[in-house]
């Protein structure tokens, strides 16, 4: 029989589909990024660090966009019972985002800059971000309808949205001469709005935890108990003041830090309770009928911990002071990125692409040896991040002043480590979402 492409309606599965490969993208630019550290000079003339690292970062930074936005429009879609207000909108909205993606990264690759952190590329290609932006903001208000008597993932959603692009412009106030032209205040303003930036994400993909938790449970009580919106207060009020722990070292007025100090973990600890006795209430079938997204919500549970203990230590203004600027501030964001946001939008993603078109039964071996290697791999690789970043701060408090040379050098056997453990991440991460892309390419290829 010929295959032919489905013309069906356009879904937002495709925000999935191109989000797990912006995922194993940005995983691929990380390995060559470590194998720099371990072999100097690696791919200097055709792929140097510089352009390596805002490669990786921007990929993950996508990846984890195009998979929330993908999962807001798919879940609004099930929760109001209808369809989308506009699914041109939705089309252009990811016409929109690949373009800019596949100009950013083509920038990159030519070594055209001109941004700043987490945006390196020229500011003129985030215009395609923001036009994109303020598209899926008018598409879920008006597909949505109404405010009134709406559940807590609703509320995260739209917070997420407005925040997002709030912090998104924010960032970019550097390119006026009145705010550029004064470092202190320049560089609040810059890691004030990175800090929120992520606050927004968070809620994005926190809120559709919540709404994949009562899916499961098949119980939308939750989603309108008392202690949901305790956390979606909890992530409000951490989205506008925790940023203050990014800027210990700058002369900013003490009440800035202490805010920030205050509510820094709050978020983590209020959504790990809430999977944590989430979990408690499910029976053995409601686990089994959706185990592959209930595996990466339990994973996530054990990274909110681990990472809650990290950024405990890392949060206290005397602790910062030593570790800002170290591989112990990576590994806080590589247990943020891949531990927690990571876990949770892959639970997300096998919710979404299950089943649809092809049984994942016989890849079940698979998946289940890919998520215990990606976790594992990962525990290694932060573990060995916070090694390199403890010798870091011995070097910078060391009286001696040891050459930063023979410091990088001392830090060889941390960097091996986690090299080697980032390819057996990718390894585990491929081995997890390469049935979703095989059922996810069985729908868009349909039989006559």
């Amino acid at each position: 029989m010929e295959l032919s492409i489905n013309k069906a309606k356009f879904t937002p599965k495709v925000f999935i589909l191109v989000a797990l490969i912006l995922l194993a993208t940005g995983m691929l630019f990380g390995i060559i990024g470590g194998l720099q550290y371990i072999l100097p000079g690696f791919l200097k003339e055709a792929l140097s660090f510089e352009k390596t690292r805002p490669l990786h970062v921007s990929s993950v930074l996508f990846w984890i966009l195009f998979a929330s936005m993908g999962a807001v429009l798919t879940y609004l879609k099930e929760h109001i019972g209808n369809k989308l207000y506009s699914n041109y909108l939705s089309r252009l909205l990811f016409f929109l985002f690949v373009v800019s993606i596949f100009s950013i990264l083509i920038a990159y690759f030519l070594g055209k800059f001109g941004g700043r952190e987490y945006w390196e590329f020229p500011p003129i290609l985030s215009l395609p971000i923001i036009i994109g932006w303020i598209i899926f903001l008018i598409n879920f208000v008006f597909s949505l309808g109404s405010l009134k008597k709406q559940p807590v993932y609703i509320w995260m959603w739209l917070t997420g949205i407005i925040f997002f692009l709030f912090t998104f412009l924010e960032s970019y106030l550097w390119l006026f001469p009145y705010f550029n032209n004064q470092v202190v205040n320049d560089m609040n303003i810059q890691w004030k709005s990175y800090g929120s930036m992520v606050g927004s994400w968070n809620m994005l993909i926190y809120g559709a935890s919540m709404y994949l938790m009562t899916k499961i449970s098949n119980d939308k009580s939750y989603a309108y108990s008392t202690k949901a919106f305790v956390l979606y207060f909890a992530g409000l009020f951490n989205l506008m003041f925790n940023w203050g722990h990014h800027i210990y070292t700058l002369p900013t007025q003490p009440y800035v830090q202490y805010i920030s100090y205050a509510v820094s973990m709050t978020e983590l600890l209020i959504l790990g309770n809430i999977i944590y006795g989430w979990k408690a209430t499910l029976t053995k079938a409601q686990k089994f009928f959706h185990r592959d997204a209930y595996r990466f919500l339990v994973a996530a549970d054990v990274w909110i911990f681990l990472n809650l203990m990290l950024a405990i230590c890392m949060s206290v203004p005397a602790i910062n002071l030593y570790t800002h600027g170290t591989h112990i501030t990576v590994a806080h964001a590589m247990g943020t990125t891949i531990g927690i946001n990571t876990m949770l939008l892959l639970a997300v993603c096998y919710d979404i692409l299950k089943d649809t078109c092809i049984s994942l039964a016989p890849y079940q071996k698979m998946m289940r040896f890919g998520f215990w290697l990606a976790n594992s791999s990962l525990l290694a690789f932060w573990i060995a991040l916070i090694g390199a970043g403890i010798l870091k701060v011995k070097w910078q408090m060391n009286s001696e002043q040891i050459a930063f040379s023979l410091m990088m050098q001392n830090l060889s056997p941390f960097f091996l480590v986690f090299t080697i453990s980032g390819v057996l991440l990718l390894v585990g991460i491929l081995l997890s979402i390469y049935p979703l892309f095989k059922n996810h390419l069985a729908c868009f290829f349909s039989e006559k």
